[in-house]
């Protein structure tokens, strides 16, 4: 798959495509309806699959003080864009003078000019353009004289009792509140986080708990604080069941906001790697224990219990 960073990547030479247009953010499973439906149009007539997402969240820079958290950082996003079959992602720098472009504009400087639109597949409560003025309408418009024709597909129910519609948005509240399997089914997947080991405070090593202490990227989303069941990944894609803490620590006082991993029945020195934890499922909530051997009881208990659910 290649990846562009600027309009100006995109080969002189490129074909025509049909092209993807979103944030993308999660690439969840409403995202992955509209990714599959261009892929597949793509496939049907000889085009090239485009998809065109945007970096910093356009949010950040039109709306700063009210941009939301992220469901993974753009390498992330790219990672699962490619698995999903693509031929190129345009992630498009996205600042204020960008920002500033009318609808007609985004049209004739990107899908007209680089990327030869035959179609272009957006979500049915897509938007663009300066005050995001442009919709599913005015696109459907433009697209005859500017030779290509507007798939607008209908949102994916979330597999949930409410019936939401999924976005990320619904994602994002769900992993907030620590619902982190109801996110999974809206997602498609496992939400993980991805980031470097840290040094903490090797408590966890003293109890007989080693732990990988996660350096969260800034404006990535967190799951409330409470223990987890769920997965250590590694580079290489090994797995390996982890009991997950996110939290304070409030039994040692704590004050810093930590996300730790203990993987289940291994040992290794993780400090400096890369890796990504996965949640499964939420156990029980942060609390302080009156003393340490309580403390050691229950996580004890934690890990049988993340043993039942990674069986």
């Amino acid at each position: 798959m290649q990846r562009w960073r600027d309009p100006a990547d995109v080969p002189g030479e490129w074909g025509r495509s049909v092209v993807a247009i979103g944030v993308f953010d999660g690439v969840h499973a409403g995202h992955r309806a509209i990714v599959g439906r261009a892929v597949s149009f793509a496939a049907e007539v000889g085009a090239s699959s485009v998809v065109v997402t945007f970096d910093p969240h356009p949010a950040a820079v039109v709306r700063p003080d009210v941009a939301p958290l992220l469901l993974g950082d753009v390498s992330q996003r790219l990672d699962l864009l490619e698995s999903l079959g693509v031929d190129a992602v345009l992630v498009l720098p996205f600042d204020r003078e960008m920002a500033s472009w009318t609808a007609e504009e985004f049209v004739e400087r990107l899908l007209v000019s680089r990327l030869h639109a035959r179609r272009v597949v957006v979500g049915e409560n897509f938007r663009f353009g300066n005050r995001a003025l442009g919709d599913v309408a005015l696109l459907q418009q433009m697209g005859p004289a500017d030779g290509f024709d507007v798939d607008a597909v209908s949102l994916v129910g979330a597999e949930s009792d409410s019936g939401d519609a999924v976005s990320s948005t619904l994602i994002r509240s769900l992993v907030a509140e620590g619902s982190v399997a109801a996110a999974a089914a809206a997602l498609g997947r496992l939400y993980g986080i991805s980031g470097v080991v840290v040094r903490g405070d090797a408590r966890g090593r003293e109890l007989g708990f080693p732990t990988a202490n996660l350096a969260v990227p800034a404006g990535i989303a967190v799951p409330a604080d409470g223990v987890y069941a769920g997965w250590l990944v590694r580079a290489d894609r090994s797995r390996w069941p982890a009991a997950i803490s996110v939290g304070t620590n409030p039994t040692f006082d704590g004050v810093e906001r930590r996300v730790e991993a203990y993987a289940l029945d291994v040992e290794f020195d993780l400090y400096d790697e890369v890796i990504t934890i996965e949640f499964a499922e939420r156990l029980r909530g942060m609390e302080k224990f009156d003393s340490v051997d309580a403390l050691v009881d229950q996580m004890t208990r934690d890990v049988r219990d993340v043993h039942s659910w990674t069986q």
